[in-house]
């Protein structure tokens, strides 16, 4: 295992600024997507994708995982909404193309929502579908896809994300902070570490989804043995942000990344 982090954690720095905070505090690597100043241009990804290809390279750090949304936000064209899946998997075959241009090795995008008229059932029944059909195509790339279930998703409970890993194949952006936030209890949350194919790592606490390092309920040390002995090796990316997405906005995020790489480095340490 080793660490990374987002870039959307600096929402005032440009990417190549992200890259050298993380060289700077010993961060081998970054996550990018999307968002605020850092954000690779979605369209040049779809249209143009040797552009942002060179420069990622040009940051001279790997990108351990690309974060897609198929809209321009969590609502627009997620994967639960019907009629979205032929569109979806058009931009999906492109993005996976462009990741395996690039050398990163995971792209992560969201289960989808309860839209307006749907129950959680009817939601889940047509994300069953577009993941299963995602799965399939990125069986031919070297990019494995994930899917990040997360708190206003359909996917709020740890029964509900593992049918949806069951019935698809799909593995999982796996972030154990949106769970706890929801009132799981962390040993409920562990069955789906064999799952998990990309990781993120805040600390938070029931009806908290971000929090500092020393004020939640998840314990970290087990955590990270938990994902080795599942045979985890993959990157652990930190996610600390500064947004107003349920309230994250309280911390701060450098030494709350510095906190969290000092506890990963204490325990690897000991292993």
């Amino acid at each position: 295992m080793r660490l990374s982090v987002t870039s959307w954690s600096f929402p005032a720095c440009t990417l190549e600024e992200v890259a050298g905070i993380a060289r700077a505090i010993g961060l081998p690597a970054i996550d990018v997507g999307l968002f605020y100043r850092s954000a690779l241009d979605k369209r040049a990804i779809l249209h143009e994708p040797d552009s942002v290809v060179a420069r990622l390279k040009g940051l001279g750090l790997p990108v351990a995982n690309y974060y897609h949304l198929f809209g321009e936000g969590l609502e627009d064209r997620n994967l639960a909404l019907p009629g979205t899946l032929e569109a979806n998997l058009k931009d999906l075959e492109r993005v996976l193309a462009f990741a395996d241009k690039a050398g990163i090795k995971t792209v992560f995008i969201l289960p989808g929502i309860v839209n307006p008229g749907q129950s959680r059932e009817a939601a889940a029944r047509v994300s069953i579908e577009s993941l299963k059909a995602m799965q399939a195509l990125a069986k031919g790339y070297d990019a494995r896809l994930c899917m990040e279930p997360h708190v206003h998703s359909l996917a709020e409970s740890p029964t509900l994300v593992r049918r949806l890993v069951d019935e698809t194949g799909v593995g999982l952006a796996l972030d154990y902070a949106h769970f706890a936030c929801l009132g799981y209890r962390q040993e409920e949350i562990d069955p789906l570490a064999p799952h998990a194919v990309h990781v993120h790592l805040r600390q938070a606490r029931m009806g908290v989804l971000q929090a500092k390092l020393a004020e939640g309920t998840l314990n970290f040390p087990a955590m990270f043995g938990t994902l080795r002995d599942a045979g985890y090796g993959g990157a652990l990316a930190i996610e600390y942000v500064h947004q107003d997405y349920m309230n994250t906005l309280n911390e701060d995020v450098l030494t709350e990344t510095i906190a969290m790489r000092d506890c990963f480095r204490n325990w690897q340490r000991e292993a």
